[in-house]
């Protein structure tokens, strides 16, 4: 294994559950993508981020779903939008990203351990 994690390193990654509540095309990014608007719950709130995930899913199947970001990264500027969070996904060149779910009775703002 190169450059392996010690735990304290893996402790400062903040990675929650969030409920996707919208989704729409990004229409100034360079790649495919969409502009996605996730509710992390009362403590974090709702954050915005731009994933390209055009290939496997459309924004309104986007809708609904409980999934897994790390929310402690610093806002990144792409293009217009200020990218708040980091999507996660198994990134999978035949078919697409496919973001990382969580069944629907676990809360938005849960913590990922």
């Amino acid at each position: 294994m190169k450059n392996p994690l010690n735990w304290k390193e893996f402790e400062r990654v903040h990675m929650h559950v969030g409920l996707v509540i919208e989704a729409s095309v990004f229409k100034e990014a360079k790649n495919p993508a969409y502009i996605v608007n996730v509710d992390f719950g009362p403590e974090i709130g709702t954050l915005k981020t731009s994933a390209q995930i055009t290939y496997r899913y459309n924004p309104a199947e986007l809708i609904g779903k409980k999934v897994v970001a790390v929310t402690n990264f610093p806002p990144k500027q792409i293009g217009p939008i200020q990218s708040e969070f980091l999507l996660l996904g198994a990134l999978d060149s035949l078919n697409g990203t496919a973001l990382l779910e969580v069944p629907g009775d676990v809360a938005p703002g849960t913590r990922i351990a």
